[in-house]
């Protein structure tokens, strides 16, 4: 069973940066997707980046495109995502999802860590 454990969230002013990491275990993920999502209050979930885990392709939602990078770290299997130039808007519970490469929708998440951003 994967188990997805998000940390690193926290209270940032505008303009600063965290950096969250996944621990994901339970499963071998060369044939995995990871993904990060956020949700705002009264907000619908949002995709912000995906990488696979075999070849480290990555993609970006367009609302964090040259802000936030996601990558891993094999060794640790850990996901991360640094976020840079934080706005009040991405003020959100941020998530860790997985999924197998070629299945429908994400199939595990993690708890959410929750990042606020002061103006």
């Amino acid at each position: 069973q994967v188990q997805l454990v998000e940390s690193g969230g926290g209270l940032v002013q505008a303009g600063g940066s965290l950096r969250l990491s996944c621990a994901a275990s339970g499963r071998t993920f060369s044939s995995y997707l990871m993904a990060w999502f956020r949700q705002a209050p009264a907000k619908e979930r949002e995709f912000l980046a995906r990488i696979t885990w075999s070849s480290g392709s990555t993609f970006y939602g367009d609302s964090v495109k040259g802000r936030f990078t996601i990558s891993r770290e094999n060794a640790k299997n850990t996901v991360f995502l640094q976020m840079n130039s934080l706005k009040p808007e991405d003020t959100a519970v941020y998530y860790c999802a997985a999924k197998r490469i070629g299945a429908g929708p994400y199939e595990d998440w993690g708890q959410g860590t929750q990042v606020t951003v002061s103006s």
